[in-house]
């Protein structure tokens, strides 16, 4: 399912009005879907889980691609799912330092897919929120990338000194 890159969408739909609700309530939600049309299938198909509502009965009001508000500062990201394994459904809390939000959850899926043999149709996510304070990150793997003055020594490297000539006086032999 994961063909391109994803990207971040609101999708804002509601059911269609009657004569005994002519104003149907609005439902908001942000997903992440590699196109609009998957954006707008998984709206119907998370609509109809929590709010009975069907595409055949309702509509869509609008659909908007959300961007990053800075995408070259690295942040760190708390994302909560729901999945389906093989054993069970299972809610998860995990953390990713990203650059984007869209960023955080492609490594999620891919997480997922490694660790539990996920797929992208049994992954629901709840909810992606940038952790602000450092203090606030809670898996380990995350925290010790979070430490001042972090570097990532090269301890065996050579120094190879440039013993070679540019340009020779004499001409190549190529016989052996």
């Amino acid at each position: 399912m994961l063909s391109g890159r994803l990207q971040e969408y609101q999708v804002i739909g509601r059911h269609l009005p009657t004569e005994t609700n002519p104003t149907p309530k609005l439902y908001r939600m942000r997903i992440f879907a590699p196109n609009e049309v998957v954006a707008k299938s998984r709206f119907w198909y998370f609509l109809m889980k929590l709010r009975k509502v069907k595409k055949a009965n309702g509509e869509i009001v609008t659909l908007n691609k959300i961007n990053e508000k800075n995408p070259l500062r690295v942040k760190n990201f708390g994302v909560w799912i729901r999945y389906d394994s093989r054993s069970g459904t299972h809610n998860m809390y995990k953390e990713y330092r990203e650059l984007s939000r869209t960023d955080a959850v492609e490594a999620l899926y891919s997480d997922m897919a490694a660790r539990h043999r996920s797929r992208f149709r049994s992954i629901h996510i709840l909810r992606v929120v940038e952790i602000e304070k450092t203090e606030d990150v809670k898996r380990p793997y995350i925290r010790q990338l979070i430490t001042k003055g972090l570097s990532f020594p090269l301890p065996h490297r050579v120094p190879r000194l440039n013993t070679k000539k540019i340009f020779s006086a004499t001409r190549p032999s190529t016989f052996a």
